[in-house]
């Protein structure tokens, strides 16, 4: 396959995807549309992106069901066992024929190569390759368990926001606090309404998604969410550069997720903490809920990776602070309601005032 661009001799796919994902681990080989949706896919829809491996099929198939809209998703294929790697092929070919909405709802991106965990990788495949303006970063373990589709969809306020590109909407995330109450096979009696929820919630059965590590999603201000009223939708005011939220936003326009994150910790946070420090708000959806799965965790894996990934993001965010900083003094805007979020969070850095105060003086 070849690429057209105007201007321009025509360009191999394989070049210029290993180009647009040049910062991610190679060699690997990206096969775009390798199942394609059959429905129409609007303009102003939501596009689920997500990523998934073999041991997530099962999920994945109740994740299409429930929410029978457009959904992009990456999958990675191990390359490196041929008998694996056609095993392989054959399990997602009977996953996508397994239903008929998935043929009807899925897009399918093929990553081969033998890395494992590039999630942000995989995430910005899902996005680059979605077909509608709007999109939702979404993890595959979480049940889809309100309309937040047609709400947005109906609200045009909401649209006109995403459109802008510079507001993104988070869905709240829970969690079970007994693990078998929260596993996909008891997903029929998860709660499908915030009167229901908040019911759970009073006793303890569910609570906010991993409230062990809080700064993850505190932001969202949960005590907030469940005193607003019908149709609320409030603005984070207390960020912070932990907060990993699922969001909604405009497909083009805002920041792609790092790609030199690799393995747990850290990636999904610099995606937003990019996306905030270009000027986007976060605003809640205070009708509307997920909740996540249950599973087991590769422990040692997370542990490890995390450690490392802790000073990846550390350096991160003195690179990306200094860059948006520079860029918005030089364009004349960092005074503006587009720079707050730089000169609000960026300050926090250690040593990032004298330089600020640097560029400020020429």
């Amino acid at each position: 396959m070849v690429l057209s661009i105007s201007g321009c001799n025509r360009i191999d796919n394989d070049l210029f995807l290993s180009k647009a994902f040049s910062n991610s681990m190679h060699p690997s080989k990206i096969i775009p549309f390798f199942y394609r949706a059959s429905a129409n896919v609007e303009s102003d829809d939501v596009t689920i992106t997500t990523l998934i491996t073999s041991n997530r099929f099962p999920v994945f198939a109740r994740l299409v069901e429930d929410y029978r809209g457009p959904i992009s998703v990456a999958i990675h294929v191990t390359s490196n066992n041929s008998s694996e790697y056609h095993a392989l092929l054959d399990s997602i070919h009977a996953l996508y024929t397994s239903s008929l909405n998935m043929a009807r709802y899925v897009d399918v991106h093929l990553v081969m190569d033998s890395f494992d965990r590039q999630f942000n990788t995989w995430r910005n495949i899902a996005r680059l390759f979605a077909r509608s303006d709007f999109v939702m970063m979404l993890d595959v373990d979480f049940a889809i368990c309100t309309d937040f589709r047609s709400a947005i969809r109906g609200s045009k306020a909401v649209l006109d926001s995403l459109r802008e590109g510079n507001s993104a909407f988070v869905i709240p995330a829970f969690e079970f606090m007994d693990h078998e109450a929260g596993s996909s096979r008891r997903r029929a009696e998860f709660p499908s309404d915030k009167l229901s929820l908040l019911s759970a919630v009073k006793v303890g059965r569910l609570a906010m998604f991993h409230a062990s590590w809080e700064v993850g999603h505190n932001s969202t201000d949960y005590p907030r969410y469940y005193a607003a009223p019908p149709g609320q939708v409030y603005k984070v005011t207390k960020y912070q550069s932990a907060y990993e939220p699922y969001v909604i936003l405009k497909k083009d326009g805002p920041p792609w997720c790092d790609e030199r994150f690799v393995g747990y910790g850290g990636n999904k946070a610099a995606c937003l903490f990019e996306m905030y420090l270009s000027g986007i708000s976060f605003y809640v959806l205070s009708d509307h809920f997920i909740i996540h799965q249950n599973h087991l965790y590769e422990e040692k894996a997370r542990k490890d990776e995390r450690r490392f990934n802790k000073k990846i993001y550390a350096e991160f965010k003195e690179e990306t602070c200094l860059r948006y900083f520079k860029h918005y003094h030089d364009l004349g805007i960092l005074n503006t309601t587009r720079g707050y979020n730089i000169q609000t969070e960026c300050i926090k850095l250690k040593g990032f005032p004298r330089i600020a105060q640097q560029i400020l003086q020429g």
